[in-house]
């Protein structure tokens, strides 16, 4: 039997579909320049790549996560946590969350008690899926627990209160448990990267563990800096394997001594590398489809410490100073709504909160930190904008959330997260200058 040859054209592109179509349309098959293609050893048939990708360090590998290897950055590595419901478990104010919940809960044991579990028989007053309804079968009860209230950053730089509750998170497995302790409340850094290959590289860090939808477009991956036993125990996720290949790589020429490489400061130089834009250029068709890889670069000491300069930035960035914008308040006709905007005009440096304020001086470079398809500061907006639930209990019962009440809060963040920005900007232009040159 012969093997089937595949010939490819890739017509430009176009402004839309219609477009598309039209040209494809008035263009006869016989006119059209395929080229013969074959798959490379990833299987990629086509925008196959030609560069040193393969050759560098893996971030990851389900065989290290395994423990069958030790040749990876990191160890341990998992998906962000998915409730599958998050207009339940997720609030920005804890008492609405803790009553959203016991009305769950309560609704969710009832359905056991009352014996009737199959489909035809839910009370739809709650939210249910697969997995909910698995453990309903099997008559597994919630119990209610205040102390299960967690903070999680829900999504890049915006803050809400979690129910981290096992049965009400389809996906809150053990690995989440090793990343942040058997009660969820150990400290960590955890680096969050996007996979999917919808966006291009997202990379962010954060205290919590991200949610699965942190980037939205694509799922996210979370790969700690530590990880915890059953005990509670910390210890490192970054592996002996790692540690011995950057010591024995930057043994020779450093102007530092070699062993003052630290496991801490693998984590930093990852971070930078991960943020250089010659690196992200270079290796964008990779990166949309596998995990990162690492390269060595030759100042190993620079990427470290501007790795170092950013996360400090990205963790702490509710605590750093306020970028001086100017307030400007309008009076409101006698009656009239003060309706929430929270609305951007990016060349004009300013952010429509509402009728009656508006923030000026926000400079262009702030909305070129972007993380996925959205800046930093537009996170923000989108996060807070009023927004008709989609379940309807929540919309008919739960639906307290008014931009006013959180106003003074937002600006407050936005002037925080706009300096962020700025100084995230700032430090990605040093590394062009450096142009990650590899040893």
């Amino acid at each position: 039997m012969k093997k089937a040859k595949i010939y490819y054209y890739n017509f430009p592109t176009f402004a839309n579909k219609d477009e598309k179509l039209a040209k494809v349309k008035q263009t006869k098959f016989a006119n059209i320049p395929f080229e013969l293609i074959k798959p490379d050893k990833n299987a990629n048939w086509i925008n196959q790549t030609d560069n040193d990708f393969d050759d560098l360090l893996p971030l990851c590998s389900k065989d290290v996560k395994r423990g069958k290897s030790e040749e990876a950055v990191f160890q341990l590595y998992c998906g962000g946590y998915k409730t599958n419901r998050d207009e339940w478990v997720f609030d920005f104010e804890k008492d609405n969350l803790l009553n959203k919940v016991q009305f769950f809960i309560e609704k969710y044991n009832n359905q056991i008690e009352s014996g009737k579990i199959d489909n035809e028989k839910l009370d739809y007053s709650i939210k249910w899926s697969r997995d909910l309804k698995n453990k309903l079968y099997k008559k597994i009860k919630i119990t209610f627990n205040s102390k299960k209230v967690k903070n999680t950053e829900l999504r890049p730089f915006v803050c809400k209160k979690y129910y981290a509750e096992k049965i009400m998170s389809d996906v809150l497995t053990e690995n989440h448990y090793l990343i942040a302790g058997k009660n969820l409340d150990k400290e960590n850094t955890v680096l969050t990267i996007n996979e999917g290959g919808r966006l291009n590289l997202c990379s962010l860090v954060t205290n919590y563990i991200p949610n699965y939808s942190f980037y939205v477009l694509d799922a996210s991956q979370s790969i700690p800096l530590y990880r915890y036993t059953k005990e509670g125990k910390k210890i490192d996720n970054i592996t002996q394997w790692a540690l011995n290949e950057f010591r024995n790589h930057y043994s020779v020429g450093t102007h530092r001594c070699v062993f003052e490489i630290q496991r801490e400061d693998i984590f930093h130089y990852v971070y930078g590398v991960l943020h250089n834009p010659a690196y992200r250029k270079k290796y964008e068709l990779n990166l949309k489809r596998e995990f990162p890889r690492i390269p060595f670069y030759n100042d190993f000491w620079f990427w470290s410490e501007k790795g170092k300069e950013l996360m400090s930035l990205h963790l702490n960035y509710e605590e750093i100073e306020k970028w001086d914008v100017e307030r400007e308040e309008n009076i409101l006709k006698s009656g009239s709504l003060n309706k929430a905007k929270l609305k951007a005009k990016k060349e004009e440096g300013i952010i429509i909160l509402d009728e009656q304020t508006t923030l000026k001086n926000i400079p262009v470079i702030a909305w070129e930190y972007k993380l996925g398809n959205r800046s930093a500061l537009e996170w923000i907006l989108d996060q807070y904008k009023e927004k008709k639930p989609r379940d309807t209990t929540i919309k008919e019962k739960f639906n307290t959330y008014k931009f006013e009440d959180y106003k003074e809060e937002v600006i407050e963040l936005l002037q925080r997260v706009c300096t962020v920005s700025v100084k995230t900007m700032e430090i990605v232009g040093e590394m062009e200058g450096m142009n990650g040159t590899r040893d």
